[in-house]
């Protein structure tokens, strides 16, 4: 039987039956104001900011603005199957928890609590390369949920290769690749506080917990943390990768590998001919390239260029159920989304993540439904109207 993610919404009318209210709200586009309030300065800003004006990242909105749903009627969509298989991966529902970063800066129990969260609701939770715990205490806190491995590719192949080692060891069945982040755009939001978390080693125990990382230390990241600092953020950022150098994942992952960052068809049908089982038509959120197109503007264009040689997966600026509906009906295979709950772990660790992901799964499951689809099979272009 197919779960009833509308559902979420009696329980929460019950729930204020006996005076509980959520741990916050459930309209995403309010959590960024309610989050200010209760994270410092500089992790809030280094959430929330964007590169330069912050162009990019409003264009995102304006994208899905751009496009209106178009209700149908009668057409007996009271039981909605939302299931999907995405990268070998069977889904309740085509979302993804995005591949965020330095999630002790948010809340103590950090990347930990987040993986509890999707793993409940049974959506993929995306490891960052960044993050603030092991990747194998990640995948214990995960259990049987299911997960993705994403990388910043470090500049020493040994060291690339063992983080992708572990990973597929401790279960991670996906590889997420990032390449947009090669080093860090301007952002105003961060340099006007001087706020990088790095610096004091937080979102760092990938390598920290690496051995042949370690190995190339003259004293361990616990004796001389500086050091330990300063050689890993040298290994991951000023260098840009080349196309024919993606073959050498492929001989360091078995399973599916997707490029994260693609904007251009261009670049799309690289990706194809590169053999690569899937990309994400993303921008990181606006958070790389001021003035850039909205992710959602690049994505019709992609998937009519490659959607029938690969998995086209989208993420940037998605908030709402109705937009996870738009971008698959633009033709994205799922989507991944990030903020929306980094603030909801802001507000209340584990439960204010798995708030925010039931909220969303519930917004789109209604709105699959009121707009007359019964199936994700049914969604496509004629679901919309340009605006």
């Amino acid at each position: 039987m197919t779960e009833r993610f509308g559902s979420y919404q009696n329980e929460l009318y019950l729930q204020g039956l006996g005076g509980q209210l959520p741990p916050c709200s459930t309209d995403a586009t309010k959590l960024e104001a309610s989050a200010r309030e209760v994270m410092a300065p500089g992790p809030f800003s280094y959430v929330a900011g964007a590169a330069g004006s912050g162009a990019t990242a409003r264009a995102n909105r304006e994208a899905f603005d751009r496009w209106r749903i178009v209700p149908r009627m009668l057409t007996g969509a009271t039981d909605r199957d939302l299931a999907t298989t995405v990268l070998g991966t069977r889904l309740p529902a085509p979302v993804a928890v995005a591949p965020v970063g330095v999630q002790s800066i948010v809340h103590p129990d950090a990347e930990s609590a987040t993986a509890r969260a999707a793993a409940s609701v049974g959506l993929p939770f995306i490891l960052s390369t960044a993050s603030s715990t092991g990747i194998e205490d990640v995948a214990a806190a995960n259990g049987d949920g299911p997960r993705w491995f994403q990388l910043y590719w470090p500049g020493d192949n040994d060291v690339c290769a063992s983080l992708l080692t572990r990973a597929k060891n401790a279960g991670y069945t996906a590889l997420v690749v990032t390449l947009d982040t090669w080093t860090l755009a301007w952002r105003p939001s961060d340099l006007d506080q001087a706020y990088l978390p790095f610096l004091k080693g937080e979102g760092c125990a990938v390598p920290f917990t690496d051995p042949v990382f370690r190995g190339l230390l003259e004293k361990t990241p616990e004796e001389d943390p500086n050091m330990a600092i300063l050689r890993w953020i040298g290994m991951l950022t000023g260098t840009d990768r080349t196309w024919d150098q993606l073959p050498f994942l492929r001989e360091h992952w078995d399973g599916p590998i997707v490029l994260k960052g693609i904007q251009h068809v261009g670049d799309a049908r690289r990706a194809a001919e590169a053999g690569v089982d899937g990309i994400v038509v993303s921008n990181h959120g606006g958070r790389q390239v001021d003035g850039a197109i909205g992710a959602l503007e690049a994505l019709p264009g992609i998937v009519a260029a490659v959607g029938d040689r690969m998995e086209v997966l989208f993420d940037s600026g998605v908030r709402t159920g109705a937009d996870v509906l738009k971008a698959l009906a633009l033709g994205a295979r799922a989507v991944l989304v990030g903020r929306p709950w980094v603030y909801g772990l802001a507000h209340a660790g584990e439960d204010g993540v798995r708030h925010v992901l039931r909220s969303l799964l519930a917004d789109f499951d209604l709105t699959m439904g009121l707009s007359g689809h019964r199936t994700l099979a049914e969604l496509g272009p004629d679901s919309l109207q340009r605006a």
